[in-house]
């Protein structure tokens, strides 16, 4: 098939988001497709909404997937009838993020616009699925393709060094993988370090200082004011090699994000053992069971976080139980290869039952 894949910006931004559609695009090409990128520039919300103007759907396609996270520029591309199937990639809705009530509701009446508007859906978790199914109903043919969480391989670190590690004395080493934006959820976590007594633990904040400078200036403010200087290491954004160094030496990742449509980073902490700490929101209930593997907590929650982090710097073994039970919460994950497959066959499935 030659199959177009429509997106902001480069492929190569670093988000899981992004991870998630470099990977689909990657296995599309090795399963044989001619795969072409197609790219609209980022601007912001309201300068999307001007694509409208001119933007058409290209021609000379098979079928074309869009992330979803375009869907304020191709309300009008979209009109039927489409000359080939428009397949939506939807990794969570706009206005399923924590903001002030008006603003979703606009946000919510352009996507179920957009939604009504493409004939099949893959989406990377079933609480996405459920989200959009509670909006436009579930008459188009959808397949839930979890993301890639074995970029690292195979469980990287054994159960014996997985133990050991738990064994460590104070301080709890905690992880944070996110680009530095408000959504992540990083100000709930370094409040709640802040509240314990400074020998209990450590934390390592990984993830881009580029896309949003003023939260990242905030973010710094803070730590020098509520004395974590000493406590607190930036490191920006790691590739692999660097950041699989993190993740074997961490005991812990914690990303209270306000919403995530999966959390790939929660698994790939777990294919090194570390329980997570994600929130009620989105989809990290589908990937963290509370007390099992990790915590989920309320979004913005410090004391709730900060409690559970007192727990696990003070009790070994209770660490390394749940850091047991993400190594095998992370062994149940489909493996991407079979995913990928999953989502091939499902493609090709509409490209040949495609009415127009």
């Amino acid at each position: 098939m030659k199959i177009g894949f429509l997106i902001y910006g480069s492929l190569q931004t670093l988000s899981g988001g992004y991870l998630y559609d470099r990977m689909l695009v990657e296995s599309l090409r090795q399963r044989g497709d001619e795969v072409e990128v197609i790219s609209l520039p980022w601007r912001n919300y309201a300068a999307h909404l001007t694509d409208n103007l001119a933007y058409r759907l290209p021609p000379g396609l098979d079928l074309l997937v869009q992330d979803e996270l375009n869907h304020p520029s191709l309300l009008a591309a979209n009109r039927r009838p489409h000359p080939y199937p428009v397949v939506s990639l939807v990794h969570h809705l706009r206005a399923s993020e924590q903001r002030p009530a008006w603003q979703n509701l606009f946000y919510r009446w352009l996507e179920k616009r957009y939604l009504q508007s493409v004939d099949a859906f893959l989406f990377n978790s079933q609480t996405t699925r459920r989200v959009v199914t509670a909006l436009i109903g579930d008459s188009r043919p959808s397949l839930v393709a979890y993301p890639p969480t074995d970029r690292f391989g195979a469980a990287p670190l054994t159960p014996a060094a997985v133990q050991a590690r738990a064994q460590r004395p104070t301080p709890l080493q905690i992880l944070f993988v996110g680009n530095l934006i408000p959504r992540k959820g990083l100000e709930t976590l370094l409040r709640a370090v802040a509240s314990l007594p400074p020998h209990l633990a450590r934390l390592d904040v990984v993830g881009s200082l580029e896309i949003d400078p003023a939260y990242v200036r905030a973010m710094r403010q803070k730590t020098a004011l509520w004395g974590l200087e000493e406590r607190v290491q930036f490191w920006g954004a790691l590739n692999n090699d660097p950041l699989r160094q993190k993740l074997s030496e961490a005991h812990l990742l914690v990303v209270p994000s306000s919403y995530e449509g999966f959390g790939i980073v929660y698994l790939e902490g777990m294919s090194f053992g570390l329980p997570a700490i994600g929130t009620h929101l989105g989809a990290a209930p589908e990937v963290i069971e509370h007390g099992v593997n990790g915590y989920i907590i309320s979004p913005s929650d410090w004391q709730a976080l900060a409690e559970h982090l007192r727990l696990l710097a003070q009790d070994a073994p209770l660490l390394a139980r749940l850091s047991q039970n993400a190594l095998q919460r992370y062994a149940r994950q489909p493996k991407w290869q079979e995913t990928a497959q999953q989502a091939r066959d499902f493609l090709a499935e509409i490209r040949a039952t495609f009415r127009g």
